[in-house]
């Protein structure tokens, strides 16, 4: 079975970068015809799109949040990343990785706490 984890520390402090990796098991990064995304969810709020990376590398960004985003993968630990920078405390959220055809697979979530 595909399963995604995500990791990168649970507190940053405003105008910091948050850094977050997203590991694939079962499923290559590059595999054909699937894509990789950052969807977060603010507290008593809705999913968010962030943004995403597709089989070939190419990256689309929320356009409320592409210029401080950056996903990026590295197929050798299959693995992809999100960076967002200069952070505040209303990006304070839970962030999911997920990925696959349709957004089949769905990491567990990891809280992230930006403080003020």
């Amino acid at each position: 079975q595909v399963q995604l984890q995500e990791s990168g520390p649970g507190l940053v402090k405003s105008s910091q970068t948050l850094s977050l990796t997203c590991t694939v098991s079962g499923a290559s990064v590059t595999a054909t015809n699937y894509a990789w995304a950052w969807i977060r969810q603010a507290p008593g709020k809705g999913l968010e799109w962030v943004g995403e990376i597709s089989t070939r590398g190419i990256t689309y960004y929320s356009p409320s949040l592409k210029s401080r985003t950056t996903i990026a993968r590295d197929t050798s630990k299959n693995q992809f990343t999100l960076q967002l920078s200069s952070v505040a405390p209303e990006d304070t959220a839970v962030y999911y990785c997920t990925g696959g055809d349709a957004y089949t697979y769905w990491g567990q979530g990891a809280q992230v706490t930006v403080s003020s």
